[in-house]
């Protein structure tokens, strides 16, 4: 534990948060699709080829991991009294299905953020805000809805798009997070573009000419 808070250490949040439209003051899916459409607008209006990779995690809600996500509080300053009451709202909670009058055996929670709270998402933003540290490719997210594009006119574009997949996924590998591969889906934009393959955890990303964003069918 803390080796992870000698790794974290303490971030600049309000800088990276920059990328994240869930959950903020002043931010919405509104602002989250307006500044990804004009980012890849401004590229595409030039006659710049684009790639957009659209991510999706696995239950991200339901994965963060309890001592992980209270050492990144602790690298953002949140210590004392206050984290261990975080701690204590966090333990010991349990969990059952219940159908038409029906239930299952209580299990333990042992990880993931208690969706419904106030304090929920929150403690999300926090533990996903470095998702894209050393990501050059543009970065934007709502909760855990992320998406990254960039210009891609060279080879060598192709792999910096690919390096920064390759980021992401050892970001979620050491945050025991994990991608829906499957659900992962890469979208070539203009008429010069490569139509480059690209691969997150030994698997190829399908590619896709339609995709729904927060509601909106992108194509």
């Amino acid at each position: 534990r803390r080796s992870w808070q000698l790794q974290t250490g303490k971030s600049n949040f309000s800088t990276r948060q920059k990328s994240q439209h869930g959950f903020c003051k002043g931010k919405s899916c509104l602002t989250n699709l307006l500044e990804f459409f004009e980012g890849v607008n401004k590229h595409a209006d030039k006659g710049d080829p684009v790639d957009i990779v659209y991510l999706d995690f696995q239950k991200a809600f339901d994965k963060v991991p309890h001592q992980r996500l209270l050492c990144k509080l602790h690298g953002h300053g949140i210590r004392g009294k206050v984290l261990s009451w975080i701690e204590n709202w966090l333990k010991d909670r349990k969990q059952r299905v219940g159908i038409n009058g029906k239930f299952s055996d209580w299990r333990g929670v042992t990880s993931g953020v208690p969706q419904g709270s106030v304090l929920g998402p929150i403690l999300f933003n926090l533990f996903i805000n470095d998702l894209e540290k050393g990501v050059s490719s543009e970065v934007v997210k709502f909760a855990d809805d992320t998406k990254l594009f960039r210009i891609v006119k060279t080879e060598a574009d192709c792999e910096g798009l690919q390096e920064d997949l390759t980021k992401l996924s050892d970001w979620a590998t050491k945050w025991q997070m994990k991608f829906n591969v499957d659900k992962c889906k890469v979208m070539h934009i203009g008429k010069n573009n490569p139509n480059y393959t690209y691969s997150m955890m030994g698997a190829n990303l399908a590619t896709t000419n339609q995709e729904r964003d927060l509601g909106v069918i992108v194509d």
